[in-house]
């Protein structure tokens, strides 16, 4: 079998590709589904059991304002006080050390979901890439006609973007850079580097990242760009007279080149408690061989990518234990990481929302956002909403108002619009944009 996905060069409507599988690739589709259906782990944040979890099991109800952030950001209260209903579930506490607790809470599948089997990889000069093995590509062309590939579809999104002002938003790891063993080596290369600066030249550029925001400008080093770390809840933006500008947590300071900025950061003061509970993750998982903690300012994160799978239940009972004594806190699950977060109604969608008013982008009918990344937490971002028009619209999936692109080489659902395979794709897709701009402006 074979896909067509038709010439290399941006023409038409995206050509999707020809997946009639053959009957000997119909039973390989079927096996990879019912793999896939064994593997399938439970989404933590979707969880309505009534095991005792330190995870939070419900939606934050969204506020009504137009950015949703001035009532549903929460003070740190102290351990006992009274959480406010709805924003919260009651947890019953239960003896720490036990197994069965993180398999009863479904973490370990949701390990194992979030953390498929390497492939073999395929390394060009810029990028090592995985290349999937054959019922993977059976699965992913039948994929790829619910998620389009950006690039085969390039005309179609430079239709919606005519006359209007285009906004990029990237995730860092597994979008502009490789995911890595090490993340402290997860560098972009120079002609990545090169392309984000050139599109930062033509378009309102951000980079949003679950990193700190120091960490994620160091590994880029662009000062044309506008930076937001720790999942959203550390963003440094342009200084603006819109309405998130007058936010009591947001503050004015300067960036790297002493131009005045806006700082937002609504989880300030859970900074404390993110240091206590970061120093107690370091002491408590330094016996477990290749366990990485770090911590993100306003979150901290546990990889567990180097770890043996015969200790996960360990790591992931550590991280439990820890947990059960901050209900303030929440577990998201990432690419063979585990994330702790502070229980606010703020993320990467949100952060998208802020920026796109903080630069006047908000309630205005020519604009096109673009999103770029490949994790779960940016799923919030691809679900972002606006202003517009006296009411509120997904920024990605209504109106044309922008486009989500999901980074990924494996099938699996998500909330965006296309979808590219790795960073290599993102490199072209971003420099088909500079291309398009120049051209439009000559």
């Amino acid at each position: 079998m074979w896909c067509s996905f038709g010439d290399e060069k941006f023409r038409g409507s995206p050509q999707l590709m020809d997946c009639s599988p053959s009957s000997s690739d119909k039973k390989t589709l079927k096996s990879y589904h019912r793999r896939k259906e064994k593997r399938s782990g439970l989404n933590l944040m979707e969880l309505k059991s009534n095991h005792s979890s330190p995870v939070l099991t419900d939606p934050i109800p969204v506020n009504n304002s137009r950015l949703g952030i001035h009532s549903n950001l929460l003070s740190y209260q102290q351990s006992g006080g009274s959480l406010s209903s709805g924003k919260y579930m009651t947890i019953p506490r239960k003896k720490p050390g036990k197994l069965e607790d993180v398999w009863s809470n479904g973490w370990l599948e949701a390990m194992r979901s979030s953390s498929p089997p390497r492939k073999r990889l395929i390394k060009d000069k810029d990028f090592t890439i995985e290349a999937a093995a054959d019922d993977f590509d059976i699965a992913y062309c039948s994929w790829m006609i619910k998620y389009p590939s950006a690039l085969k579809s390039f005309d179609q999104i430079l239709k919606n973007a005519k006359n209007k002002k285009v906004a990029v938003f990237l995730d860092y790891d597994g979008t502009l850079s490789p995911i890595v063993d090490d993340p402290d080596r997860a560098f972009m290369s120079d002609s990545m580097r090169s392309a984000v600066r050139d599109v930062a030249k033509y378009f309102p550029t951000a980079i949003i990242s679950g990193r700190s925001r120091d960490k994620v400008y160091e590994l880029v080093g662009l000062t044309e760009l506008y930076y937001a770390g720790s999942h959203g809840m550390d963003i440094m933006g342009p200084v603006s007279h819109a309405e998130s500008g007058d936010h009591p947590n947001c503050i004015r300071s300067t960036d790297q080149q002493g131009e005045e900025v806006n700082l937002f950061q609504p989880a300030r003061e859970f900074i404390p408690m993110i240091d206590e509970v970061f120093k107690t993750l370091v002491e408590n998982t330094k016996d477990i061989k290749g366990a990485n903690v770090e911590n993100h300012k306003f979150c901290t994160s546990v990889h567990y990518r180097n770890v043996e799978e015969k200790n996960w239940p360990t790591i992931a009972q550590r991280v439990h234990d820890i947990l059960k004594d901050y209900p303030r806190l929440r577990l998201t699950h990432g690419r063979k990481v585990l994330e702790i977060r502070p229980v606010i109604d703020w993320n990467k969608g949100k952060a998208v929302e802020f920026l796109l008013e903080s630069l006047g982008l908000s309630d205005r009918d020519d604009v096109l956002a673009i999103y770029i990344g490949d994790d779960k937490t940016d799923e919030d971002a691809f679900k972002a909403s606006i202003y517009n028009s006296n009411s509120r619209f997904t920024v990605f999936r209504e109106r044309n108002l922008g486009y989500g692109i999901l980074v990924s080489s494996v099938p699996k659902e998500s909330n965006a619009f296309f979808s590219v395979r790795d960073p290599s794709e993102v490199k072209k897709f971003l420099k088909a944009l500079v291309t398009w701009k120049k051209f439009e402006k000559a």
